[in-house]
């Protein structure tokens, strides 16, 4: 890793079958109450050579890290500055439809059942450090993450500032995703979507520079954690090399495999999986399809999900039954809690489940009490 990043992640092994992230880094409720994942306890890290300016945060070196065992037979949790990240978090782009005050009492909730990590993104809706801070403020124990911020959206000191602020103000609990996100996104806020791989590296470059040379205000005590949106080989790499692993979307279980292969045993790996808590097939197709047909329309899936055997008779008419079932599950929180079983098994450190509900701008707040229990048992 360069010695300009801005931060690492301790972590330790979320499945047999890959190691977890081992370097160091920065980083109205009526449903039935889970207890939370004990967190476990990471070894310290030794600096790395390099000479910041004073009042930045210190990238540090890889170290081991040991954890607190979990439930009976569950693996150890990966650790984002010092508390779990845990092998199962929720992601929603829902938040956009309720008010404020909506946000802080559901977000209060998902902490209250025990679930570690709240993952949102950006699209037309609210600004997402804006809405990341919203939920910190609003909760005392869960992760808040990006899923993405868009870099196109805000210049790297705008950006670097958003996370050092946040890191300082809830010291180990919030995750910067970044992404270059879709040239059509990019046109809605008239900016230049090029050449993705080299826009995020150059990016990265200056973000770095800015946290260091630039930024002002009363740093974090640590370094902050960063992980990049990535689906092809090439930005995969970048997240190895630039960041502190890869958040990935709209993906099967095989690509899981494939990404923990291509960033090693070092860093965070944390795929979305959308799923449907219905077990009538023709009606959970349907609002699967709805989700689908969204994201089915940009290049950036398609030509991913061609590498793992979907073709053209697939994407039409917003996905095959067989492409929808893979990306969008539909039954009880048993089928569920198996294919995030699959994710953790290919390597994933932490499964982002995104529930989609009937009500096209409602929270899926029921269903995420009535899958605490199978979710949070993995």
């Amino acid at each position: 890793m360069d010695a300009g990043r801005l931060g690492t992640v301790t972590g330790v092994s979320a499945s047999s079958e890959a190691a977890s992230p081992t370097h160091t880094s920065r980083s109205s409720t009526d449903g039935t109450t889970v207890p939370a994942t004990t967190p476990g306890t990471p070894t310290p890290g030794t600096p790395t050579p390099g000479t910041p300016t004073p009042g930045t945060p210190t990238p540090g070196t890889a170290v081991p890290a040991t954890a607190t065992p979990g439930p009976a037979g569950s693996a150890a949790r990966p650790l984002v500055g010092g508390a779990a990240l845990g092998r199962v978090g929720i992601w929603s782009g829902q938040f956009d439809f309720s008010p404020a005050d909506v946000v802080r009492e559901a977000v209060a909730e998902l902490d209250e059942l025990g679930y570690p990590t709240i993952w949102t993104g950006e699209v037309k809706g609210r600004e997402v450090l804006v809405t990341a801070g919203l939920m910190l403020a609003a909760t005392s124990r869960i992760t808040v993450a990006t899923g993405i911020a868009q870099i196109l959206a805000r210049n790297p000191l705008t950006m670097a500032a958003g996370q050092l602020a946040l890191a300082e103000a809830h010291p180990g609990r919030f995750l910067l995703g970044l992404g270059v996100s879709h040239a059509e996104l990019m046109q809605i806020r008239g900016a230049a979507y090029t050449k993705p791989l080299g826009q995020m590296a150059a990016y990265l470059d200056e973000m770095d520079r800015m946290a260091t040379e630039q930024y002002r205000a009363v740093p974090p005590e640590g370094t902050p954690i960063r992980v990049l949106a990535a689906l092809g080989p090439k930005m995969l790499e970048l997240a190895r090399d630039r960041a502190d692993g890869a958040h990935t979307y709209f993906v099967p279980p095989e690509h899981t495999a494939t990404a923990r292969k291509a960033l090693g045993s070092g860093k965070l790996l944390v795929p979305e999986q959308a799923f449907v808590l219905d077990t009538d097939a023709e009606r959970a197709r349907e609002l699967a399809r709805r989700h689908t047909g969204s994201y089915l329309r940009l290049p950036n899936y398609t030509n991913n999900l061609r590498r793992y055997g979907y073709g053209d008779e697939d994407f039409a008419n917003a996905g095959s039954d067989r492409l929808v079932d893979m990306i969008v599950p539909h039954g009880d929180p048993e089928v569920l809690a198996r294919r995030v079983a699959e994710h953790l098994d290919a390597g994933a450190d932490q499964v982002a489940v995104q529930v989609l509900d009937y009500d096209r701008r409602g929270l899926p707040r029921r269903q995420w009490r009535e899958l605490a229990p199978a979710l949070l048992a993995l």
